[in-house]
C-alpha cells in the first residue's frame, strides 16, 4: 500500500515495537507549537488515537472507491447509453485520443484511472502551500475532508462523475501532507515515540484499504454501484467527524514568524542530497507505474481470466473481485513484523542491507510478482486461472512494496530540511504521479496484447527502475547523507 510519509530509523527497523510507559512530564515548545498537554493513551498522546481513525476513515473511503472505479467504467459508465450523459467526458476522450488514437471503453477507463490516481499524488504540493501560507493545517484538513464527503457521494450522479472524481482529486490534495504533518506534531523534537506514531499511524492507512474492498466493493457488486460509492462517503464522512472532535486533542497549527529555528544545513550539503533524489525519481515513478496495476489490469485479470471459485469446509462460492484488492493491505500486517525482525537481526550482526540496497531489491520484487502473473497467463492458455495465482501475486509485489515504499519516504523524510520538508515530500509523492498516469498509459494497451505479453512488458519496467538503481549506485552513495544506508 502506498503511502505515507513513515520515517523508519534505525530504532524502528531493529524491532523495537514494545509499548513505552505514558511520559506526563512538560514537553519542550517546538517548531509546531507546544506539544498539547492532555491524557495519554498506551504510551501516546491521545491525539494520535483521533488522528488515526480520521486516516483510516479517508483510506476506507479511498480504497473503497477505487476498488470499483475501473469495473465501474467498463461495465457501466463508459457504454454508449450511459457515456452520452457524462458531463466533459467527449472533450476529455477526445484529448486523450490525441496523445493515444482510438480508445474503446476499456483503454479509456484505464487512463481515466490513471489520471485520477496521478492527481491524487499531485496536489498534495498545492495542499501545502494552501495550509502554510493561508488556512493552516486545521481548516485545511477539514476542508479536503469536506470536499472529499461531496465527490464520493457526487459519484451516484453519472452524468456529475468527472466533477466527483475532481471534487476527491483536490480534496486528497488538501487532506493528505497535512494530517500526516500533525503526527508529528504532537511529539517534542527528539522524542523516540514520534517514530512509532508514524508506524501507528501506517497502520491505520492499512486497516482502512483492508475492509473497504471487503464492504464498499461488495456493496457495489451486489447491491449496485451507487451503494458502493455511498459507503465511500459514510466512510469519510465519519473520518470528518472523529477529526472535529479531536480538535482540542490536536497540535495547533505552526506560527507563521518569530520562535527558534532549527539548525539549517550548508547548502552544498542540501544540494547534494536533492540531487540524489532526483536520480532516484525516474526509477521510483517506473516503479509505481508497475505497482499501480493492481487496481487497473489486474483488477481486470481478476473478473474475466479468474476461477473465483473456492469449495472449503468452511465455506463454498466464488470470491468478489474487489475482494482481491484487500489482499495487498493483509498481507503487509502479515509480512511487516518478521521483516522488520529479519532487518534487526541483520543489524546485530552488521549485516543490515543499506537503504539503497533495499530499494533495488524492491523493484525487482515487483518485476518478480509479473512474472508470476506472465506465468499464469501462459498455464491457463486462454481459460480461466485459479485464484491461488494471484494470491502468489499479491505476496510477491507486498513483499517488494515493504522493501520499497516505506523505505524510500524514510529516506526522503531524513534529508529534506525541515523549513521546507513538506515541500520536499511533495515533489517526491509526484513520482506516485508520474508513475500513475504511465500505469494508465501502459493499461490501455491490456486489450490489444497478449497478456502474457502484457505482464512481461511491466515486469520488464520494474527490473528497469531496479536496474537504474544498481546502475547508480556508486553515485547515489556519494550523493546521500551517510552513504544512503
Amino acid at each position: 500500500m502506498h503511502r505515507i510519509a513513515v520515517s523508519h530509523e534505525r530504532k524502528e527497523q531493529s524491532g523495537e515495537f514494545q509499548s513505552e510507559a505514558p511520559e506526563t512530564k512538560a514537553q519542550p515548545a517546538h517548531a509546531f507549537g507546544p506539544p498539547v498537554p492532555g491524557p495519554e493513551r498506551f504510551g501516546h498522546p491521545i491525539g494520535l488515537a483521533f488522528l488515526f481513525t480520521t486516516e483510516m476513515w479517508e483510506r476506507f473511503s479511498y480504497y473503497g472507491m477505487r476498488a470499483l472505479l475501473v469495473l465501474y467504467m467498463v461495465d457501466h459508465l463508459l457504454k454508449p447509453e450511459s457515456a452520452a450523459t457524462v458531463v466533459g467526458l467527449g472533450a476529455l476522450k477526445g484529448m486523450l485520443e490525441t496523445l493515444s488514437g482510438p480508445l474503446d471503453a476499456q483503454p479509456l477507463a484505464s487512463q481515466i484511472y490513471g489520471l485520477y490516481t496521478g492527481f491524487v499524488y499531485l496536489t498534495p504540493i498545492l495542499g501545502g502551500i494552501l495550509a502554510d501560507r493561508w488556512l493552516g493545517r486545521r481548516r485545511t484538513v477539514a476542508l479536503g475532508a469536506a470536499l472529499m464527503v461531496a465527490g464520493h457521494f457526487m459519484m451516484a450522479s453519472e452524468p456529475l462523475f468527472l466533477f466527483a472524481l475532481l471534487l476527491l482529486v483536490v480534496g486528497n490534495g488538501a487532506f493528505k501532507p497535512n494530517i500526516a504533518t500533525q503526527v508529528g506534531g504532537l511529539y517534542a523534537p527528539g522524542d523516540p515515540r514520534r517514530d512509532r506514531a508514524y508506524s501507528i499511524f501506517y497502520v491505520g492507512i492499512n486497516v482502512g484499504a483492508f475492509f473497504s474492498p471487503l464492504v464498499s466493493g461488495t456493496l457495489g457488486e451486489t447491491l449496485g454501484w451507487d451503494f458502493g460509492f455511498a459507503s465511500a462517503g459514510v466512510g469519510m464522512a465519519i473520518g470528518l467527524a472523529t477529526y472535529l472532535v479531536g480538535l482540542p486533542r490536536l497540535p495547533p497549527d505552526p506560527k507563521r514568524r518569530g520562535g527558534p529555528q532549527p539548525p539549517r544545513r550548508s547548502d552544498a550539503d542540501l544540494r547534494r542530497a536533492l540531487l540524489g533524489l532526483l536520480l532516484l525519481f525516474l526509477p521510483s515513478a517506473l516503479f509505481w507505474a508497475a505497482y499501480e496495476q493492481q487496481g487497473n489490469t489486474i483488477a481486470l485479470w481478476a473478473e474475466s481470466a479468474t476461477d473465483r471459485g473456492v469449495d472449503l469446509l468452511i465455506w463454498k462460492g466464488e470470491i468478489p473481485v474487489t475482494w482481491f484488492q484487500a489482499v495487498n493491505p493483509l498481507m503487509i500486517f502479515v509480512m511487516t513484523p518478521p521483516l522488520v525482525a529479519w532487518w534487526a537481526r541483520r543489524a546485530r550482526l552488521g549485516q543490515e542491507p543499506p537503504t539503497i540496497d533495499k530499494l533495488w531489491f524492491g523493484c525487482f520484487g515487483v518485476a518478480l510478482a509479473y512474472l508470476v502473473m506472465a506465468l499464469a497467463a501462459w498455464e491457463c492458455a486462454g481459460a480461466k486461472a485459479s485464484w491461488l495465482w494471484l494470491a502468489a501475486y499479491f505476496a510477491v509485489i507486498t513483499l517488494g512494496e515493504l522493501y520499497f515504499s516505506p523505505i524510500a519516504l524514510s529516506l526522503v523524510s531524513r534529508i529534506a530540511p525541515e523549513r521546507s520538508r513538506s515541500a520536499v515530500m511533495g515533489v517526491w509523492l509526484a513520482t506516485s504521479f508520474t508513475g500513475n498516469l504511465f500505469a494508465g498509459w501502459l493499461g490501455g494497451y491490456w486489450a490489444s496484447l497478449p497478456k502474457v505479453g502484457f505482464f512481461m512488458l511491466v515486469a520488464a519496467i520494474a527490473a528497469l527502475a531496479g536496474g537504474l538503481i544498481v546502475a547508480s549506485r556508486g553515485l547515489l552513495r556519494d550523493l546521500l547523507p551517510d552513504g544512503g544506508s
